[in-house]
């Protein structure tokens, strides 16, 4: 059984797809979202084999979207867009699956094949930006999109993710990697990413150890001794 994420913030368009998707037997739509926030939260919590991804939508798109998904997690991904033909050169030269939307049963059916014969993501490294421009987080009932250069730093625990932006905490569902390697903030604990700019103060532990890093806004927490050379020569020592 191949299991599948609907990904499109039209209702109607993940609706239809569903229909067109219930004469595949092998094929199980295990859920929805119209957001791309809420498809990365579905996409950790399920590891889907297949995700039909709406390029365009609202505050992130579904090529944003991408960068923001974890190498460990990526699912297969055909792409549902409105672009006209000449806008999808880029899929065609990098053999990236996609369908046109209104969606023909036929190029459906072809998709499902190539799916069908391999699951393996294919490379959308093409596709997907170096560098993430904000990090979609919540806070209590709040969606808020932070840009990596305001965060004073990121940190892991057994609730999740949290990303702390002057003093005050938001969860995001990005993981640390994600952030780690696609924002300029350094990791200095298996648990922790710190902004190099909110960095005040680095204590080193006798021995070299481990030690403690002080932001600018007072917060403190470990350093690691494997990370300690990466942080120095990251500052300058």
């Amino acid at each position: 059984m191949i299991h599948c994420l609907l990904i499109d913030d039209e209702a109607n368009a993940r609706h239809e797809l569903e229909a067109s998707l219930r004469q595949y037997q092998d094929i199980q739509v295990i859920a929805q979202a119209s957001n791309a926030f809420e498809g990365i939260k579905l996409i950790n919590k399920h590891r889907p084999d297949l995700v039909f991804l709406d390029i365009q939508m609202p505050r992130i798109s579904g090529l944003e979207m991408l960068s923001m998904l974890d190498d460990s997690n990526l699912p297969r991904i055909v792409f549902v867009t409105a672009f006209d033909e000449y806008a999808i050169q880029a899929f065609d030269a990098n053999a990236i699956d996609y369908l046109l939307k209104p969606i023909n049963c036929e190029r459906l059916r072809e998709s499902i094949e190539r799916v069908r014969s391999n699951l393996t993501p294919q490379t959308i490294e093409p596709l997907r930006s170096t560098q993430l421009e904000s990090i979609p987080c919540f806070n209590h009932n709040r969606l808020r999109m932070i840009k990596p250069q305001d965060i004073d730093y990121v940190f892991s625990d057994m609730s999740g993710i949290h990303v702390v932006c002057n003093q005050e905490q938001h969860h995001t569902q990005l993981t640390l990697t994600v952030i780690e390697q696609r924002t300029q903030l350094v990791r200095c604990h298996r648990q922790y990413l710190v902004n190099l700019d909110r960095i005040a103060e680095i204590s080193v532990t006798e021995g070299g150890a481990g030690g403690q890093v002080t932001t600018t806004n007072g917060a403190q927490f470990p350093i690691s001794r494997r990370y300690q050379k990466t942080i120095k020569q990251a500052m300058g020592f």
